[in-house]
């Protein structure tokens, strides 16, 4: 039985002409699992991960050709503002609206997309999903005040709730903890783990022991291709391509 949330095939994008940062990927994304998107600076994860949320869609320049498929719809026919209700992305750094308190950055989809609410309703909301991020015990008291004022963590998990908050059935996190200190990476990291339970999650991480705590299946890229995907388990024990295994020992960086 297919149990793929998102098909990917035969994805290119360009920034410049004649030059694919992206080439020609097709692969799957497992519904209720975390995907790791591996491979050195520079090799095409964030473009990919970028191009499943249409991030790509604002720059005329940049082309991309193929097709991502969910719930049987190619993605690249459809709004940007239609997709990102289904598929919610964190950044890299943590990047609440600086003009929002906690509460209106958890209801910024609903707001964006002009969805009115109830009091009762936000209040729901904003509880809900402060909760499944671990965070409103540590805020309850204070969801009027910016979002900026918390630490980096907190503010990486107030974005977690707020690209949840409309229930999307996938999430897309571009190097979620690189900004953060190792006890924040470790508390985002069991949130992770936590949260697919709820999302498919898609990561992109530079960090492998990262990707072996958190993922059960990884991709990895190079110079645009992707080399191999497969569970973690396998590829970080036994890895089909010579490429993947020089990455894995650190002689590709």
């Amino acid at each position: 039985m297919n149990n793929n949330i998102l098909e990917i095939n035969k994805l290119s994008v360009s920034y410049t002409p004649g030059k694919k940062a992206v080439a020609d990927v097709t692969t799957s994304i497992e519904q209720g699992k975390v995907t790791a998107i591996m491979g050195p600076s520079g090799c095409g994860k964030s473009t990919l991960l970028r191009a499943i949320n249409l991030m790509h869609a604002i720059y005329p320049n940049i082309k991309v050709e193929g097709e991502i498929l969910f719930d049987g719809r190619n993605l690249l026919e459809d709004e940007p503002m239609v997709v990102r209700r289904n598929i919610g992305m964190v950044f890299q750094r943590p990047n609440p609206f600086p003009t929002m308190s906690i509460a209106e950055n958890v209801l910024a989809g609903y707001t964006l997309n002009g969805i009115r609410l109830s009091k009762a309703q936000k209040s729901e909301i904003i509880e809900r999903e402060l909760r499944s991020v671990g965070l409103w015990d540590e805020v309850k008291d204070v969801t009027n005040k910016r979002g900026t004022f918390l630490s980096g963590g907190q503010m990486q998990r107030l974005c977690i709730a707020r690209a949840l908050a409309l229930r999307p059935k996938v999430l897309l996190m571009d190097e979620p903890t690189s900004a953060l200190d190792p006890i924040a990476t470790q508390t985002i990291e069991r949130l992770i783990v936590e949260l697919k339970k709820d999302v498919t999650i898609v990561i992109v991480t530079h960090n492998m022991g990262q990707a072996m705590r958190v993922s059960d299946h990884s991709l990895f890229m190079y110079l645009g291709d992707l080399v191999e995907s497969g569970t973690t388990k396998k590829m970080f024990s036994t890895p089909d391509d010579p490429r993947t295994r020089e990455y894995l020992l650190g002689k590709i960086s």
